[in-house]
C-alpha cells in the first residue's frame, strides 16, 4: 500500500504494560483485537446484532423524517455538535442521522483549519455563520471545542487561550439556547484499544485511508493528554442549558441508536411515536463529567 503519511512504530503504556504498535503491519496485534470492545470499561461483551440494529434504525429514521417535517413547518432551529477522540465515530453517526433527511434543511458542517483571516477573528465567529435559520437542522462534525482539546495539546492554542475558552464557552452556549435553538452536545467516548483498532482499519482499507491523518498518528502517544483535556472540558462546559451527553461508542450501532433516541425524545414534533423511539440505554448514554464514574 502506498505510504501516505509517516507512521512510526510506537511503544504505548496501556494498563501498566508496554505495548508495541506498528500501524503499517497489516496484521492487527492480538492484544488489540482481544481487548478492543471491552476497552474503556465498555459494558457489553458483544456488538448489537446487525439485524436488530437495522430494524431499530429504520424505525428511528422514520421518526427523524417526521421530526424534520415538523421542524420545517414550525420554524424550529436544531443544532448538534459531535465531539470525541479521532475514530470515535462522529462522521458515521452524523451520516446515519442525515441519511434520509432533506439535505436542503439538514446541513453538516466540518470545517478545515482556520484561514489567516479567520485566525484573526473572534474565535466563535466562523462557526456562527453556519448556525441554523428557522426550520433547519445543523450537525457539526467537530466544532469550537477544538480549542478544548486538540488545539492546546498540539500547540495551536496557548494555555491562556485554552483557559479563556473554557470560561466563556458556557456563556456563549447559554445565549444560543436562550435564543431558542434546540442545542445538543455529544461526546463519543471510546477505549484505547478500540481507537487503535479503528486506526489500523483505516490504514489498511483503501476506501477509508483518507480518514487517517498525520494528526491521528501524532495522537497515538498522547492518550493521557487527551483524557485530561476531555475531563476538564466536561467539568467546565457542562451546564443545565447546554449539557454534555456522553456516549459509550465502542459499538457504533448502540451509540447511533441511543444518540438518535435522545434527540427525538428531546424534541416535540407532530406524530411522535414513543414506542418506535424506544428506551434510551443508560449503560450507553450518560450526562456530564460524572456520566460513567
Amino acid at each position: 500500500m502506498t505510504e501516505l503519511i509517516d507512521t512510526p512504530i510506537v511503544e504505548l503504556d496501556i494498563g501498566g504494560k508496554t505495548r508495541r504498535f506498528d500501524i503499517d503491519d497489516p496484521k492487527l496485534p492480538d492484544w488489540v483485537e482481544d481487548e478492543a470492545l471491552a476497552s474503556g470499561g465498555y459494558p457489553y461483551d458483544k456488538k448489537l446484532k446487525r439485524e436488530h440494529y437495522k430494524k431499530e434504525l429504520e424505525a428511528l429514521q422514520i421518526e427523524l423524517v417526521k421530526a424534520q417535517l415538523s421542524i420545517n413547518a414550525s420554524g424550529k432551529r436544531v443544532m448538534a455538535v459531535f465531539e470525541g477522540r479521532d475514530a470515535a465515530g462522529k462522521g458515521g453517526t452524523i451520516f446515519t442521522i442525515r441519511s434520509f433527511l432533506n439535505p436542503r434543511s439538514a446541513h453538516v458542517v466540518a470545517l478545515t483549519k482556520p484561514t489567516e483571516t479567520e485566525a484573526g477573528q473572534w474565535y466563535f465567529q466562523r462557526y456562527v455563520s453556519h448556525f441554523p435559520t428557522k426550520g433547519e437542522i445543523v450537525l457539526f462534525d467537530r466544532s469550537w471545542y477544538n480549542r478544548a482539546g486538540v488545539e492546546p495539546i498540539m500547540g495551536f492554542a496557548t494555555p491562556e487561550q485554552h483557559q479563556h475558552f473554557l470560561k466563556v464557552a458556557p456563556t456563549f452556549e447559554d445565549l444560543l439556547v436562550e435564543d431558542g435553538i434546540h442545542f445538543f452536545k455529544f461526546w463519543l467516548n471510546i477505549g484505547r484499544e478500540m481507537q487503535l483498532k479503528r486506526f489500523h482499519d483505516r490504514r489498511h482499507d483503501p476506501l477509508k485511508i483518507w480518514k487517517l491523518s498525520p494528526m491521528d498518528v501524532a495522537a497515538l502517544t498522547k492518550w493521557k493528554d487527551y483524557s485530561e483535556k476531555r475531563d476538564l472540558m466536561l467539568e467546565k462546559t457542562h451546564s443545565e442549558k447546554a449539557p454534555w451527553t456522553v456516549v459509550r461508542a465502542n459499538d457504533k450501532r448502540r451509540a447511533r441508536l441511543n444518540i438518535i433516541r435522545h434527540i427525538l425524545t428531546s424534541i416535540d414534533y407532530e406524530g411522535k411515536d414513543k414506542d418506535a423511539i424506544g428506551e434510551i440505554d443508560d449503560k450507553i448514554l450518560g450526562f456530564g463529567p460524572d456520566a460513567f464514574k
